[in-house]
């Protein structure tokens, strides 16, 4: 990972895409942010600065649908569901994008992105949009790694009026001629809206520029959304994304992919009321991020087991502070994530670590103990899990909240839950639920 050829030396510009905001986050979204937030702290932690941009798609089909079935606005969509992504972010202890562009803030540079591709025979209009020409366009389809010919049955990302107008059906939607009722701003094509692919490639190159560093996504986004991405930025000219990078699908019992779509999905609003945020952190570390994850109940109580076994050692030693003190185990964690980001074998560095650190203890050397100890918290902390000595002690009225915050949760009255939740964050507590109930510290 650290290779790698930069636009910048020592800098790393970084697009990942964000979440469609129609519904709660499932557990293949948290596993996806994830794989992301891990990636960029270790970046950060061996020196690199990293600028993180992630997008918020605000306008889409999927939130119109949702908006007429529930009888209120995109607006309306939009704020409640984003809420709770963001809510789910900050369980799971993900940093914030250091730019979280929405896709309605571009629409303007979108129509002007747009007008360009048709300035330069890559774009036509119908009466039902503009679409990209992809044979217009040498390579198209490289990042599905598969022939153009597969790619055309079944092809194309909507129904259009008139099929035979799409010359194409790789050809994809750029503008979408608005219907009755739908969201819509002015364009020379008549009022619409912009297709889901172009909103991404246009917010990338302003917030990062052309040839920036890496490009991240679900694996499920390779083909056509990534491929189109890449198609119109280098359709209008443009350096666009130097290395792609694919996370891999968390799956159903029995290897079905997890998605709203086939129903399957859990939602991470809901684990998150019954497992720790940073067990599910430590279960995507013990997985390789391009391989998919099975998450059972099994899976989950094995995480927090071995979680209960690292905070185990950081109350053991409590005054001890993180520190790269021992050079070989330093050093093969760097190893192994820098082959491909192999974070398996770069925490069973850790858990070595941390029974050496324990044996050590046990025959009495405290030094060197705190030593490896250190190490354990340095290694940790540089992909953001965060490790905790106990419960804090509290005041009385911290706990009345606390009981009442567990009695509610019991009842499943979630948006007390949440009120006191929010309560006691606002004083200065981070909230955990556990098994055995909410548990503070500051």
């Amino acid at each position: 990972m650290t290779d790698l050829s930069l636009r910048e030396d020592g800098k790393v510009s970084m697009y990942v895409c964000g979440p469609t905001v129609y519904d709660v986050p499932h557990i293949g979204h948290g596993r996806f942010v994830l794989v992301w937030d891990l990636l960029r702290r270790y970046l950060e932690w061996r020196g690199f600065e990293v600028r993180y941009v992630s997008n918020i798609t605000d306008i889409e089909d999927k939130i119109i649908r949702r908006a007429s079935e529930e009888g209120v606005s995109t607006d309306e969509v939009v704020r409640t569901y984003e809420k709770a992504w963001w809510d789910a972010m900050d369980r799971l202890g993900v940093l914030r994008p250091d730019e979280e562009p929405h896709a309605t803030g571009y629409v303007d540079r979108m129509v002007d992105y747009i007008a360009g591709l048709i300035d330069r025979d890559k774009a036509y209009e119908t009466s039902d949009g503009v679409y990209f020409d992809t044979a217009s366009l040498e390579g198209y389809g490289l990042l599905a790694r598969q022939p153009l010919e597969s790619l055309r049955v079944g092809g194309g990302d909507r129904t259009v009026v008139g099929e035979e107008e799409k010359r194409s059906l790789l050809d994809f939607a750029l503008w979408k001629k608005a219907k009755p009722g739908e969201p819509e701003w002015p364009s020379p094509w008549g009022a619409g809206r912009p297709g889901w692919h172009i909103e991404c490639t246009v917010m990338a190159l302003d917030l990062l520029g052309e040839d920036f560093d890496l490009h991240g996504g679900g694996n499920d986004l390779t083909f056509p959304h990534h491929e189109n991405e890449r198609a119109q930025a280098l359709g209008a000219g443009h350096k666009f994304a130097r290395y792609w990078v694919h996370s891999g699908m968390v799956v159903a019992e029995g290897g079905e992919k997890m998605s709203k779509s086939l129903n399957n999905f859990v939602s991470l609003t809901d684990m998150l009321e019954r497992v720790d945020g940073r067990a599910y952190r430590l279960l995507v570390l013990q997985s390789h991020y391009r391989g998919p994850l099975q998450v059972t109940q099994t899976t989950i109580e094995v995480a927090e087991r071995s979680l209960a076994g690292l905070d185990a050692l950081a109350r053991r030693f409590p005054g001890v502070k993180p520190a790269p003190v021992h050079t070989p185990a330093v050093e093969q964690f760097t190893a192994f994530l820098d082959d491909d980001f192999n974070t398996p074998r770069a925490m069973a560095v850790v858990f070595d670590l941390v029974r050496d650190a324990n044996a050590a203890d046990d025959r009495g050397d405290r030094a060197s103990a705190e030593t490896l100890a250190a190490t354990v918290l340095e290694l940790t902390g540089a992909v953001g899990l965060d490790l905790h000595t106990g419960a804090a002690e509290v005041d009385d009225e911290t706990q009345a909240r606390i009981t009442a915050r567990d009695e509610a949760r019991v009842r499943k009255d979630y948006a007390a839950s949440d009120r006191i939740r929010d309560e006691l964050t606002a004083l200065g507590w981070t909230v955990e639920d556990t098994p055995a109930g909410t548990r503070v510290h500051r």
